[in-house]
């Protein structure tokens, strides 16, 4: 039995709090006056030994003070020295032999009337209390001991303890109060002891403000009283302080420093040897008080046996059972408090965890609906915006007025990227987009994507080259639009920082098994390249290499972050290789579906050149004046004409009442939606084109317009080339694809 808790005490904790090292004034019961000065010499001499961290001989002091109450049979002097007991242990981390003298003392309670000792076992009990988080009910138990005694020492202890549970809770203000007045106490056992601790609790408030000039100035003085007095562990603690503080604001010497001292101080009186007789000491004395309760209960039974008196044996087994049933009813009550204290946390503790995570769904959801709002209300302006700047180009404006339009051109097309890129950072932030699974053509998509920005290569006398393995199966199964959107970012951003110089965008094939395949995709350029620690960042939202580049050549810093999710939405993940001032290598590999056994079908292909849109009669469904003013006109430009509905039932009417070659329809609108408007239309109409002409917003999904019946999607606002060419494809394809 010693040997395991001389094991459990190597092993314990060094001291668990701060408050609990608070020494109080002793009081002592009636003695004659010689043992009553031998007892305050031993209780003086124990408090010394406390302070300089001697647990070994402060345990042998208390030790002789119990012989001494046990001698004299005083109650009062034994009930004083099991609270000394039950204190000390809780300090140095053994918690169950601390219960027990607590307990022991409980006994003795009942039978003296001993207001001081009543009230100094409240203050255990407050740090018992503490010792396991029950802040509040500690609270409560110190007040009720400040109650029945008024002795200074005792008081200054309890506020010393309750500056500690005003920390735990974060009631800095009444803890700080406390302490200043531990500084300035005038305690005649313990002044420089408590002034002490108070300034090392002030400390670490400090930090934990974030003043760091007022946590060196108290550590500091907390570390000047305890070389002063000799509290060994104060001094270590005050050390273990500063070199933090000094390390948390980067004054590493001054860190060195106080951590060399700390060292030296752990060398030299926190060693192995003073831990095992530190806890040989403590099993030793807890052994012999437990032997001497079992020797009492012996002898009494030896006497009782001589004298046959069964009354009186009858009344000490009693006595003793109900003694044995007392702590036991003690120690179970105290477990059923932590049982019920911990699952009251716990429950609290699901409580705000629950509240912090509808916390942050709501403004989740409260920034993704501004967001999606925001977007969507810019397009409907910026699409007047783009839209009158074409028709103004294209009336001829004098030279002095078109370099002025090119410039809102540029500005209104860069703003519309930026309203697009946001909207796409924040479906995916919602979960909104899913990768879609239809047949296309790889190549075709490349291509396009290509073609589309090859005059951003001429401008900047690039080349960009394409390829292409032809082995690649040509049908597949996948996401072209989000894959050409990988690549619009991807190819554009090479373009944006390469000049005189040549991107390559690269297909390979690199498995086939059956129907799946497994592709290799890179777009590499040599441009001006990404340094090692700029490539750290440069897939976080807004992140561009620097802000010089950022001036430089202008951007959102999205791009690489919307690739990045994108393809996460396919499994697959972007990879960079770069190198300052040679070029940028951004590659990925992806697995695909494909229908080895398909027919390649021969698709209707047709250039913007070829389409005659003279004698076109087109429906626009639109609700906004000024974007029905500027569609009109678009469409005027290319010698088309055109009927318009303000809402969907208007186009119902117009759409039934008439032929048209396409109908242009608007998606939000008064009444019923363009959705809606569609689905009806499609009830008596399954021939003519509809093209969903629309500015998305969050919960919008191209896959619903599909559904409803369109036949293509244009995102307003738009280029009018590709307004064009959508209405072009259409029409023309769907009128050749019916003769064949």
């Amino acid at each position: 039995m010693i040997r395991s808790l001389l094991h459990k005490w190597i092993g314990s904790k060094l001291p668990f709090l701060l408050c609990i090292l608070a020494c109080t004034q002793l009081s002592f019961g009636q003695n004659d006056t010689n043992s009553t000065a031998t007892i305050q010499t031993i209780f003086d001499e124990f408090m010394t030994y406390r302070h300089e961290n001697k647990i070994d001989k402060a345990l042998e002091t208390l030790d002789q003070a119990a012989k001494i109450a046990e001698e004299n049979e005083d109650a009062k002097l034994l009930l004083d020295t099991y609270h000394q007991y039950s204190r000390l242990f809780l300090e140095e981390g053994d918690r169950e032999t601390a219960i027990f003298y607590w307990d022991r003392a409980s006994i003795l309670l009942k039978d003296i009337s001993y207001s001081y000792g009543q009230a100094f076992h409240l203050y255990v009990d407050a740090a018992l209390l503490f010792d396991e988080g029950n802040n509040f009910q500690s609270l409560k138990s110190l007040e009720e001991s400040r109650m029945l005694s008024n002795n200074r020492n005792l008081s200054n202890n309890i506020l010393l303890l309750e500056a500690s549970i005003f920390t735990n809770i974060e009631k800095y203000d009444n803890a700080i109060k406390n302490l200043h007045a531990l500084i300035v106490n005038s305690d005649d056992k313990e002044r420089a002891f408590l002034a002490t601790r108070a300034n090392l609790q002030l400390a670490k408030i400090s930090v934990k403000l974030n003043d760091m000039d007022e946590g060196i100035v108290h550590s500091k003085a907390a570390l000047e009283l305890a070389k002063k007095h000799g509290f060994a562990k104060e001094i270590r603690m005050a050390n273990e302080e500063l070199s933090a503080i000094y390390e948390i604001i980067g004054r590493y010497n001054e860190a060195l420093k106080y951590n060399k001292a700390l060292e030296q101080i752990k060398d030299s009186v926190f060693t192995i040897e003073k831990v095992k007789l530190d806890a040989k000491t403590a099993d030793k004395i807890r052994f012999e008080h437990q032997m001497n309760e079992i020797n009492k209960l012996t002898a009494k039974n030896e006497e009782l046996s001589e004298s046959k008196n069964r009354s009186e044996i009858t009344a000490i087994l009693t006595s003793a059972f109900l003694t044995i049933i007392s702590l036991l009813a003690v120690s179970l009550f105290r477990n059923n408090q932590i049982k019920l204290k911990t699952n009251d946390l716990l429950y609290t503790k699901n409580k705000e965890l629950e509240l912090a995570r509808d916390a942050a769904v709501s403004a989740m959801e409260a920034k993704t609906n501004f967001l999606s709002t925001v977007t969507h209300e810019l397009r409907t302006p910026l699409y007047a915006v783009t839209g009158l700047t074409h028709l103004l180009l294209e009336e001829n404006p004098a030279d002095h007025q078109k370099e002025h339009l090119k410039s809102l051109k540029f500005s209104g097309e860069y703003l519309l990227n930026f309203i697009n890129d946001i909207l796409q950072i924040n479906k995916i932030d919602a979960d909104k987009l899913e990768p879609l699974s239809i047949e296309f053509k790889l190549q075709k998509v490349l291509t396009d994507v290509v073609e589309s920005l090859q005059q951003n290569a001429n401008e900047n006398k690039t080349k960009l080259i394409l390829d292409y393995d032809s082995a690649i199966p040509q049908q597949l199964l996948g996401d072209p639009i989000k894959l050409s959107q990988v690549f619009m970012n991807l190819v554009g951003n090479a373009l944006k920082f390469t000049k005189n110089g040549k991107v390559e965008v690269i297909a390979k094939l690199l498995q086939k098994e059956e129907d799946n395949v497994r592709l290799y995709f890179e777009v590499r350029d040599n441009g001006i390249g990404i340094s090692e620690e700029q490539q750290k960042n440069i897939f976080d939202s807004f992140e561009q290499g620097s802000i010089q580049i950022n001036r430089e050549y202008g951007g959102t810093g999205l791009g690489l972050t919307i690739v990045k999710s994108l393809l996460g939405l396919f499994g697959s993940t972007i990879h960079l290789e770069s190198e300052i001032d040679h070029g940028s290598s951004f590659f990925f590999e992806m697995d695909l579906k494909c229908d080895s056994k398909a027919l390649e079908n021969v698709a209707f292909e047709l250039d913007p050149e070829e389409f005659d849109f003279k004698g076109l009669h087109i429906l626009i469904v639109e609700d906004n004046k000024i974007n029905q003013v500027i569609t009109k006109k678009m469409l005027t430009k290319k010698e088309i004409t055109c009927d318009i509905a303000n809402n969907g039932n208007e186009a119902i009417d117009l759409a039934k009442a008439n032929d048209y070659d396409a109908i242009l329809m608007d998606i939000h609108m008064p009444g019923i939606s363009g959705e809606e408007a569609t689905r009806q239309i499609r009830k008596f109409d399954q021939g003519t084109p509809i093209i969903a002409l629309t500015a998305i917003s969050l919960d919008d999904s191209l896959d619903s317009f599909y559904q409803a019946g369109c036949n293509d999607v244009v995102t307003k606002p738009f280029k009018p080339e590709v307004f064009y060419q959508k209405i072009g494809e259409n029409i023309f394809k769907n009128k050749m694809e019916g003769l064949v």
